[in-house]
Formats: structure tokens, sequence, C-alpha cells
């Protein structure tokens, strides 16, 4: 079975200054895969470049068959992916039912705009309770689950997830690890970049592991939980 998404010698760069260099990997329809490795080693780089936020990258990227590497960011929202970026980017005067509106945004009606805040709010009975409330007034977990319901409204096949646990709590790291599991049950696909290892492999299936730009390392997760050498060498874990 083909990929649902596949980078092909993917390159990528800052200005000057290249990021990526010759990244190839692959996520099939329903699984979590995720991408770790120490900071600054191209891992939010690859999604954004996937989600089409820098620009034209050398090398193919392939999404069902199709090459997206040279679309804009608001086709590629409409061919099925969204990224739901690292520090959540909630905008602290808006109320929870407008940051999910704004998500929303790709619908052709009013309607489904509606229908699918519902949909939103029976995933995360939480943001239900809070649908009026400010985002800059939520605690730390309800802005992720915030920003992945927004995200999740453009209904993606594949969601692009940036360091979703960040900054929480063991308890509500527990909660987004759930919500991932839940998403995968339910047919989407997710790549995420996750700084903490061992969230990261309880989480996906199989993972690759990125240094200064290259992935040099890519098994099951179970392998690379089980290889402490390698991650010790590539992350210092």
């Amino acid at each position: 079975m083909s990929p649902l998404l596949e980078l092909r010698s993917v390159e990528a760069s800052y200005g000057k200054t290249k990021a990526l260099h010759g990244v190839s990997l692959h996520v099939h329809a329903g699984e979590v895969v995720a991408l770790i490795g120490a900071n600054g080693a191209g891992k939010t780089t690859t999604l954004r470049t996937i989600s089409g936020l820098l620009g034209r990258p050398g090398g193919e990227i392939l999404f069902d068959g199709v090459d997206i590497s040279r679309r804009p960011p608001h086709e590629i929202v409409r061919a099925g992916i969204a990224h739901c970026p690292e520090e959540r980017h909630v905008w602290p005067e808006m109320t929870v039912t407008e940051h999910l509106r704004v998500g929303g945004r790709m619908c052709a009606t009013r309607r489904e705009v509606e229908q699918r805040i519902e949909e939103m709010f029976e995933r995360f009975p939480r943001l239900k309770e809070r649908s009026r409330q400010l985002a800059g007034t939520l605690s730390g977990g309800e802005q992720q689950m915030l920003a992945i319901a927004r995200a999740l409204m453009s209904r993606p096949r594949l969601l692009l997830l940036d360091e979703p646990n960040l900054g929480l709590s063991p308890t509500l790291i527990q909660q987004v690890l759930l919500a991932i599991a839940r998403l995968r049950e339910q047919g989407v696909s997710v790549l995420m970049v996750e700084q903490n290892v061992h969230h990261a492999l309880s989480a996906a299936s199989r993972a690759y592991v990125f240094e200064t730009g290259h992935v040099v390392a890519q098994d099951t997760a179970a392998a690379l939980l089980g290889n402490p050498a390698l991650l010790r060498a590539y992350l210092g874990a």
C-alpha cells in the first residue's frame, strides 16, 4: 500500500542556511509517526516544509500520490493536511468558539462550520464547557486541546503536531496522548514532533531520528525504546 505522505530527498533552507539535507520519510494512513532529535535538528522545519510555510523546497513531497511541494499553504490545507504549531498560538482575546470558527474557514457554509464545532465539542467536552471563555484564560492543557481542535476543523487526513506536550503537567500530557490515540482510531494520520523521547515513542508506532537536518535512524517505536545506546548517541536520552 502506498504511503499517505512521502518525502523524497527533501531539502529546505532559511535564507542561505540549509536546514534539511535530503530528508526522506513516509506516513501511512491511520499511522502515528514521531520525529525525534535534539533542538535544532530539523524536526519543526520538516513540518513547516510539508505545510508550505517555507516556500519551495527541493525534492518531492507526495500526499496521496500527488506532489504538493510547490503548493501554497491554503491549498495544502484543502488537500487534507492541517498543522498544529508549537506553543499553540491561540489568540488570548478570542473565545474558544471564535477560534474554532477560524479553523472552519474552509467550510462552504455557516451551517457546516457549526456542525464541525459540535463535533469538536463532542471530541473535547472541556472545550464545550469553556465555549464562551477567552483563550487567554484557559489552562495550558485546555489551550493545547483548542489548538488541536482548531486544526481538526478542516477535517484533515493528516495532522502535523508540533510539541503538543510542551509546558504541560504530567496529568495533562496523558490527556493529550490519549487524544492522539483517539485520532489514530478515527483514521486520522499524525506526524508529530516531540522533545520528550518517551512520550513520543509511547504515542507513535514508528519514529525517525533527526540530527542537523538529516534522518540518521528510523525504526518502530518499540525497537527505538529498546536501543538506549542509539538514543544516547543522538538525543542524550
